[in-house]
């Protein structure tokens, strides 16, 4: 459905009714584990990746199948794999990239957790990690050496709401021949496709807008069109082109001419071994939240637009960052990049004092004190104490998460009552 528009392929993109057993108009769940292959001879041709189709929910699922198509295509890329959560699909793309004695390259503008994971936690599996500013990314280059593996950024930053120089991050990743790995969780596939921009892989936290209402884990990698030809052949990447011990001597860049070779390798790997899989149910869960993002995060995106605009004027509060504002200095970039310019639910501000930060972010009344992003009702959070807390004061402020900074992840309420809130506890 690659010719249809996003509202269209959310709503209809891998599965068709009437070819469907009973007619069914909604995506059915699929709750079996396991696959009836027939004859032993089909099971092996599935085993030894001669014959595509189902054979475990741990690797494959109809309903997730389904799910994971339509991201593809939203984001406009070649394949999709999904994961239990956004934090297990980081994973899954780092390893899927670099072993222990290898390094990666990470943005400091990026969520708490994920910066706990790609700077501290891989560490344990002998990957280390540099940081970067990827605002203007003019030390990116300098970090680079033979054992780098990827450079990770976000899209739309949590909770700085930056916006990457991502074409000059992508041009001197590809120099290199590196991959780059962006995750677009704030900004979506509906108002923004890193893939179309140079980018190899995308990561998501399907999670937050995908998901829309806080009820469903998920999370989904996407891999660029390109990508089998930046994979294949590359001395970089020794995992898609040396012989596989695990499939007696197969080399995934063979594959290239009838699959996506990344996603492939996540599939029969690291899904098969580590086994953080999407449920059934929860793909279930998730195919609703896309049949109705379009709508959600453009209102939502209204919304923080005005809110943001509010802000801006009152007197205690320093600092505002909301790319959607025209005195934003990536105004320019959202207008030509972003889908409408509109520039997503989140936003943050700054009132320059811890104390008064959690005073404001617990005198709310609609927004509610969690640190989840992309719900339907509307969320506040003090970074610094909470998603960033595992960072150091200097990690801190090179991340420009300071002691006053506030993040709101607008919902569904009307923006007018969600001021009229914020007046209060700011009062």
């Amino acid at each position: 459905m690659s010719n249809y528009k996003k509202e269209t392929i959310a709503t209809h993109a891998a599965y068709q009714s009437k070819n469907e057993q009973f007619g069914s108009v909604a995506v059915p769940v699929h709750f079996s584990t396991a696959w009836d292959f027939g004859t032993s001879q089909r099971a092996a041709a599935r085993f030894e990746l001669s014959e595509p189709g189902p054979i475990y929910s741990r690797l494959t699922n109809p309903t997730v199948d389904i799910f994971e198509a339509r991201i593809a295509q939203l984001e406009n890329g070649k394949a999709a794999i999904s994961a239990a959560s956004g934090s297990a699909a980081t994973f899954y793309a780092i390893t899927n990239l670099a072993k222990a004695g290898d390094n990666i390259i990470v943005a400091r503008k990026i969520y708490g957790g994920s910066a706990a994971l790609l700077n501290n936690t891989l560490q344990n599996f002998g990957i280390t990690a540099k940081s970067f500013d990827s605002d203007n990314a003019d030390d990116l280059e300098a970090l680079i050496d033979e054992n780098t593996k990827a450079i990770f950024f976000e899209s739309l930053s949590n909770p700085q709401i930056a916006i990457p120089n991502t074409s000059k991050i992508t041009q001197i990743a590809d120099k290199y021949g590196i991959i780059t790995i962006a995750d677009n969780t704030v900004a979506t596939p509906i108002l923004y496709n890193p893939l179309s921009h140079g980018v190899d892989v995308v990561v998501e936290s399907a999670t937050k807008y995908i998901g829309g209402q806080g009820l469903t884990l998920g999370g989904v990698i996407v891999s660029a069109k390109h990508l089998n030809d930046k994979l294949k052949g590359n001395a970089r990447y020794p995992f898609f082109n040396e012989p596989e011990k695990n499939y007696h001597g197969l080399v995934f860049a063979d594959l290239a001419e009838n699959f996506d070779i990344f996603t492939l390798r996540i599939r029969t790997i690291l899904l098969r071994d580590i086994g953080a899989t999407l449920a059934p149910f929860s793909a279930w869960q998730l195919i609703q939240g896309l049949e109705t993002l379009n709508v959600r995060i453009r209102y939502i995106s209204q919304s923080a637009l005005k809110i943001a605009q509010w802000l801006e004027k009152h007197p205690k509060v320093k600092s505002v960052n909301y790319p959607g504002l025209k005195s934003s200095p990536k105004y320019a970039v959202v207008q030509s990049d972003f889908t409408d310019g509109l520039a997503s639910g989140l936003l943050s501000f700054d009132v320059g004092d811890k104390d008064l930060a959690l005073k404001i972010a617990n005198g709310t009344e609609l927004f509610r004190v969690i640190v989840n992003i992309g719900d339907s009702k509307s969320i506040i959070t003090h970074p610094a104490s909470s998603t960033h807390s595992q960072l150091n004061d200097e990690e801190l402020k090179a991340a420009d998460v300071g002691p006053g900074l506030i993040r709101l992840s607008v919902g569904l309420e009307h923006s007018d009552d969600l001021i009229a809130d914020l007046e209060k506890a700011l009062a």
